[in-house]
């Protein structure tokens, strides 16, 4: 309940100000050029097929969207020296990250939602598959979710948002280039980097409109784990 009221407090930060909806333009933007330019581009295409590339270019948006939207989440309190005030309040350590990470999903999942006037405009020109379509967002969501609390953790560790969005930015991509070192290593540790993999080995179900259960599993495994640590920073920075 007090994670809700945390969430609660931070979502209208969020809309209160201008940083976040000039986040969510731009992306939207970038997002729908890349859509004109190349999913709906080029050679005839079955509706299928530029639904897919659809979700493969918003993945990568919806990554660099959480970044940007969880660099403050914490980060910020420490830069403006809110977080003692924090640490005084008779709340956790784990309802605040919770919290805060929630505050961040919703607004993410503002983004998401924003997106869908593209597969529409697919939709307009030919047949779509609402299976395709919710099995494609559900995956963006879970994607957006674990990439939100790996940039949680990040902005747990640095001193101001600058900082948190750069940290992020190496543990995020440092988990998508996993497939790199499945390919450059043996067995066993070849599968043990592919199944770390964030995009390459999990995601690219969910743009055919598929889901796995293993695949739902590790992202929710990713976001949980990401905000363990995140609170087990704030807890190790409150006894200092």
């Amino acid at each position: 309940m007090k994670a809700l009221l945390i969430a609660r407090r931070e979502l209208s930060a969020y809309l209160r100000t201008l940083s976040g909806y000039v986040i969510i333009a731009v992306i939207l933007a970038l997002n729908g050029l890349f859509f004109n330019a190349y999913a709906l581009g080029g050679a005839s295409k079955r509706s299928a097929e530029v639904l897919s590339q659809f979700f493969y270019y918003s993945s990568g948006f919806t990554i660099v969207a959480s970044v940007f939207i969880s660099m403050r989440l914490l980060a910020e309190e420490r830069q403006t020296g809110t977080l003692p005030l924090l640490y005084s309040s008779p709340l956790r350590d784990r309802d605040i990250v919770l919290g805060k990470f929630l505050a961040g999903l919703a607004f993410l999942a503002l983004y998401v939602a924003c997106t869908v006037y593209m597969p529409l405009l697919v939709l307009v020109n030919g047949k779509v598959s609402f299976g395709h379509v919710a099995g494609g967002y559900f995956g963006l969501l879970l994607l957006g979710s674990a990439s939100l609390a790996v940039g949680t953790f990040g902005s747990a560790l640095a001193r101001n948002q600058l900082l948190a969005a750069i940290t992020s930015a190496v543990m995020l991509v440092a988990l998508i280039l996993c497939w790199l070192l499945a390919r450059i290593t043996e067995q066993p540790l070849a599968d043990v980097f592919s199944a770390m993999s964030l995009w390459n080995q999990h995601f690219p179900p969910f743009q055919a409109g598929l889901i796995h259960v293993r695949d739902v599993v590790y992202y929710l495994v990713v976001t949980y784990v990401a905000l363990f640590a995140a609170t087990r920073v704030l807890e190790a920075r409150r006894w200092r």
